[in-house]
């Protein structure tokens, strides 16, 4: 009872700062939509883009024989599950490979609510994945044994602590904890949600990641561009642009050690706060046999199965109140193919009275006003934007380009106070450095032609048809749906208040750890927004549910 009582003041509380602060300072999506602003470009903040080396002692292998490493935590599909992921033996890249047996290394986590004893056991699989390429004098790779378990029965919002490897050898790791999500419910959220694209492993890596880290983050949301493995030969040769320095090979080769290295690097946060991952192009690797992102489908866990889903390209997660929509850019997504599907029948599963937040992610932005990759995206837009809209999705995240920018709420290049906020986070680091050049200024429009993205091909960015860019490929001044853009690197933290008040928070990462570069309370509007009703095919029967 006390308990109870407790929590009901902790939420009326919320409820109270959360109307204070949104009547100080900070806007509201009901403000707007406002008059676009561009912050000017500060080029003392672009350097640093450098990968970190080899020899960093961040990234170099730590342990011994089989003792796990790269430990990651990652969620299932609601808040009483999650999966671990380790890698134990060692990657070997050459010409003469010999993969690891993952047989011969167990699967097993060590978990509970205390540290001592660890009284829950769980057992998963492992594999191993090979970068191989068919031509002379490249170098092939096969990975470690990658392990994936599945802990279950676990309860909400508590924290748990676990071990993980092989107890027979043995070679078991350190003893790591992490929190479950909140139950999935109208008044329960996680706190703090931190929101990074396009990382990559470079001196400005670890400033974003740094930052995030001092924001305590109850979950990571990564949009995509993980390693940046891809912009390596085989030998180890790096570049800034692989198609310019390297554009004779016959392959675009990559180095996947950089994978070892991100994980290594990476392990200090997330053994401990679950990342969710959606594919970017620069997971995409083609290999021998025009096979492609084998890295990004082995090394993470995605609860693919758990949603329903047959693909690791697209799958859906609750925490919280929250429902998170992770999207395929590069994947079929037309409405014959099994992403829409999916995505229809994940669609009419939500119950918005438990989850009234609906959130998507994918890499590549519909709503970008950059030239780097401008409506690149198009023919996917062009594909899902009315499922999204029609079912009511609040906020929408994407990286690829390499900066920030929010969206006033817009649907089909039309300001609309139902549509998502668009928010792009493409600015964690990457060594390709810092998008500057906007679409809308002077000499800056692309060619049409020069628009559609190489892997997945099609044409549907044509010339506007109507309002002030009519008969135009680019506006000629911000667009009006561009609420703030701006060229820095940094990370964003999404903080869900209650039903209807969430506080989005984007922080650069020249600017001390407390200080907000762009800052806004995005605010649902089920009264004025009403999703519409689902139809569900259930075998042959048509049942409507609202």
């Amino acid at each position: 009872m006390a308990l109870n009582l407790m929590n009901f003041i902790g939420f009326a509380f919320l409820i109270v700062l959360g109307i204070v602060m949104v009547k100080g300072e900070i806007p509201t999506t009901l403000d707007g939509p406002f008059k676009p602003v561009t912050v000017p470009l500060d080029d003392r903040f672009r350097g640093q883009a450098t990968d970190l080396p080899d020899t960093d002692p961040r990234v170099q292998r730590t342990v011994t024989g089989f003792e796990p490493e790269q430990i990651s935590v990652s969620l299932s599909s609601a808040s009483d599950s999650v999966w671990i992921s380790w890698i134990t033996g060692e990657f070997q890249i050459g010409d003469n490979i010999k993969p690891l047996n993952p047989q011969t290394v167990a699967n097993v986590v060590h978990y509970g609510r205390l540290r001592f004893p660890l009284s829950h056991k769980a057992e998963g699989h492992s594999l191993i994945y090979n970068q191989l390429y068919p031509f002379e004098g490249l170098h092939n790779y096969t990975s470690g044994i990658i392990h994936h378990v599945r802990l279950t029965g676990l309860q909400p919002n508590t924290l748990y602590f676990y071990k993980c490897g092989d107890p027979s050898i043995p070679a078991l790791s350190h003893i790591y904890s992490f929190k479950t999500m909140p139950v999935s419910g109208p008044t329960s959220y996680p706190c703090r949600i931190a929101v990074v694209g396009d990382l990559g492993l470079t001196y400005n890596t670890t400033s974003t990641i740094t930052h995030l880290m001092g924001n305590k983050p109850d979950l990571v949301l990564l949009v995509g561009d993980v390693s940046y493995a891809n912009l390596y030969l085989t030998n180890g040769t790096g570049s800034d642009c692989y198609s310019c320095s390297f554009s004779q090979t016959p392959i675009h080769e990559t180095y996947q050690p950089r994978w070892d290295y991100w994980g290594r690097y990476m392990q200090p946060l997330v053994s401990k706060v679950p990342i969710m991952v959606v594919e970017g192009n620069h997971e995409i690797e083609e290999q021998a046999e025009n096979v492609t992102f084998a890295a990004y489908r082995s090394r993470f866990a995605f609860p693919s199965e758990e949603s329903g889903s047959s693909s690791s390209f697209y799958y859906s997660f609750n925490a919280g109140g929250i429902h998170f929509l992770m999207l395929g850019g590069y994947i079929a997504y037309n409405k014959s193919a099994d992403q829409y599907k999916w995505l229809e029948r994940d669609l009419a599963s939500v119950d918005r009275k438990v989850t009234p937040w609906l959130v998507a992610v994918w890499h590549p932005p519909w709503y970008s006003s950059y030239k780097a990759h401008y409506r690149e995206a198009e023919c996917m837009r062009v594909a899902m934007e009315e499922i999204l809209y029609k079912n009511g999705v609040d906020i929408v995240f994407n990286g690829h380009v390499h900066a920030y920018e929010r969206s006033n709420r817009v649907y089909n290049y039309t300001l609309d106070p139902c549509g998502p906020v668009y928010i792009t986070v493409g600015d964690g680091g990457n060594r390709e450095k810092m998008a500057i050049t906007h679409a809308d200024e002077p000499g800056n429009c692309p060619e049409p032609s020069t628009t559609p993205d190489e892997f997945m091909g099609g044409f549907c960015a044509f010339n506007f048809t109507s309002g002030p860019a009519a008969g135009k490929f680019c506006w000629d001044r911000q667009p009006e749906y561009s609420a703030y853009r701006e060229s820095s690197f940094g990370h964003g933290i999404l903080e869900v208040k209650n039903e209807t008040h969430a506080l989005w928070t984007w922080h650069r990462n020249q600017d001390m750890y407390n200080k907000a570069g762009d800052q806004i309370y995005i605010v649902r509007q089920p009264d004025r927004c009403p999703v519409e009703p689902k139809v569900i095919k259930l075998r042959t029967d048509i049942v409507k549910t609202h």
